[in-house]
């Protein structure tokens, strides 16, 4: 076995290798950019619900609150009427980059230290850079991908999108099993 505080400059260095690559995938790959489209009239949409005052937080609508109320006539029709939606209401303003990129990058450290902590369990020092690349990526790859899955099958996200940002995790765990491959302790 090998010490997960050993494998602080894998977890580290992957962290910041993958920071770079997803800034070249969403800065000049730019394949993300259609996986949001525009409502029909968006300014008149977003015009009736500025009225509201909606603060931020996750939605949905029709909302039913329990199993026993979305087997109630009332909500039956609401869902069969339409619209169906899942909505994120953001606080108003730019969003702050700062802080969705510095949590992106502690993100990718906790991938880094669980892939670590599982490859550490199972391999000993000086193990085989193609066995290191093995846990390591598969770790990785659930951290950064399989959860995703879930905004398509609950909250209907279109599922390009979801493939993509799973495509996405694959290379994020690929350069983190090379970085903990290339960093293994040896003998």
């Amino acid at each position: 076995m090998v010490s997960v505080l050993s494998l602080w400059l894998p977890i580290l260095l992957s962290a910041v290798f993958v920071f770079v690559v997803s800034s070249i995938i969403h800065m000049v790959l730019k394949y993300h950019n259609n996986d949001f489209i525009a409502l029909p009239d968006e300014d008149g949409v977003m015009g009736a619900l500025q009225k509201f005052t909606i603060p931020p937080g996750d939605y949905v609508m029709p909302h039913a609150g329990s199993m026993e109320a979305m087997k109630s006539e009332s909500y039956i029709a609401k869902v069969n009427k339409g619209p169906v939606a899942f909505i994120t209401v953001a606080e108003n303003g730019q969003p702050n980059m700062v802080t969705s990129l510095a949590s992106w990058f502690l993100f990718s450290i906790i991938v880094g230290i669980f892939s670590a902590y599982i490859a550490s369990r199972a391999l000993d020092p000086g193990a085989h850079y193609l066995s290191v690349f093995r846990f390591v990526g598969a770790s990785a790859f659930m951290g950064y991908s399989l959860s995703l899955l879930q905004n398509s099958i609950w909250y209907k996200r279109n599922w390009g999108a979801t493939c993509k940002s799973m495509f996405d995790g694959l290379i994020y765990a690929l350069v983190t099993a090379g970085t903990f491959g290339w960093l293994w302790p040896q003998m």
